[in-house]
């Protein structure tokens, strides 16, 4: 299968060797071309995970790994289309992708914070009336880090990655295309409860927040090994029963992927299998320095990712005090209203919305 894999981060360079070594004909795509110099003088990607250390050699022009510096060249005739991306990143590359996506073809956001809805409008802004799904996912399908500009480790892979289309309308389609790549992907009913199962949001901000004086004081600090204690586990499981009832409310199926699963050695399997919180804490990839002001964890899963989720409580009229809690004190210490940046229901203009204009507009797609 054809697959484009998009940007330069440690997920894209896990998902770009993943592809390549599972036979795919890959094309990997990033803004910074001169980047990938390191990449081309060493003839691939090295990677380290599970089976060992190896070198996923660059393919030639119809075979393997290839990397692109044009944009329209990498997206051109890809059954399937991969960014894994901060949220951060998805107004300005929907902007950019927007003008070249094709009939048939998938977007892959793992995992999204409904930036499957910005997609599917920018394209649309563009003129651009080609039928395309988007779809979105809990997490990132790998515990990844870059070890240099051509190596990547990848302590975990996922083993379930359940997943909504927007526009619901094209998820027998769009799943059919998905399987063939990420064979752990569940199927669930649309866009929006793709962005629910979202599980940054859930994990990073209580970690940030509670950790704050560490992260300040010392140089390096692993917020998921000696930052994770039982009163932080607490506060996330609080969270995370807001996040759940909130898919209730909306109608959602279980199973909501509780974040308690991930922490479990025995019960329900979560999105990275068992013991994987040992094996993301075992690689020490996790001890860095948290700008609390300009870090992922603040900027992406709480400013977008939390706002999202009070927003979508406030409409559905299901209380989110812990969410909104954690909101409100992140946005002291960033120094600026969070909420009022974040990817809310206001902010994307669906807040007046109906229950049943709702579910059109996740169905049918933004042409409803």
């Amino acid at each position: 299968m054809k697959i484009c894999v998009l940007g330069g981060g440690h997920g894209c360079y896990a998902a770009a060797v993943e592809m390549s070594e599972a036979g795919h004909q890959v094309r990997f795509w990033r803004r910074d071309g001169a980047a990938f110099g390191a990449v081309r003088e060493q003839g691939g990607i090295r990677v380290k995970d599970f089976r060992g250390e190896r070198l996923v050699p660059l393919g030639d022009a119809d075979t393997g790994l290839q990397l692109c510096e044009d944009l329209a060249a990498a997206v051109d005739s890809a059954e399937l289309i991969v960014v894994p991306l901060p949220a951060t990143t998805h107004e300005s590359l929907a902007e950019t992708v927007a003008p070249l996506l094709q009939d048939g073809q998938v977007v892959f956001l793992p995992p999204g914070t409904f930036g499957s809805l910005l997609f599917a409008r920018a394209m649309r802004a563009a003129g651009n009336t080609a039928d395309v799904a988007f779809a979105e996912t809990g997490t990132l399908p790998y515990l990844a880090r870059k070890h240099g500009p051509a190596q990547v480790v990848i302590s975990c892979y996922a083993t379930r990655l359940p997943t909504g289309v927007f526009p619901a309308r094209l998820s027998e389609r769009a799943f059919a295309v998905l399987g063939r790549a990420y064979p752990s992907v569940e199927p669930i009913e649309d866009g929006l409860s793709g962005a629910l199962m979202n599980a940054g949001p859930v994990i990073h901000p209580p970690l940030i927040m509670m950790n704050a004086g560490p992260l300040e004081h010392f140089d390096r600090w692993d917020i998921h090994n000696e930052g994770t204690q039982p009163s932080i586990r607490r506060v996330t499981n609080a969270l995370d029963a807001e996040r759940m009832a909130v898919r209730e409310a909306l109608g959602y199926a279980a199973p909501h992927f509780p974040l308690a699963d991930h922490y479990a050695s025995e019960g329900e399997e979560w999105m990275y299998g068992r013991g994987a919180h040992g094996k993301l804490t075992d690689s020490g990839d996790w001890r860095e320095k948290i700008d609390l002001r300009e870090h992922r964890y603040m900027l992406e899963d709480t400013r977008l990712g939390l706002s999202l989720l009070v927003s979508v409580g406030r409409w559905a009229k299901v209380p989110t005090p812990i969410a909104a809690g954690l909101l409100a004190i992140a946005s002291a210490v960033a120094e600026r209203d969070l909420y009022a940046e974040g990817r809310t229901l206001e902010n994307l203009g669906l807040a007046g919305l109906s229950r049943d204009q709702m579910q059109q507009l996740l169905h049918e797609g933004v042409d409803a």
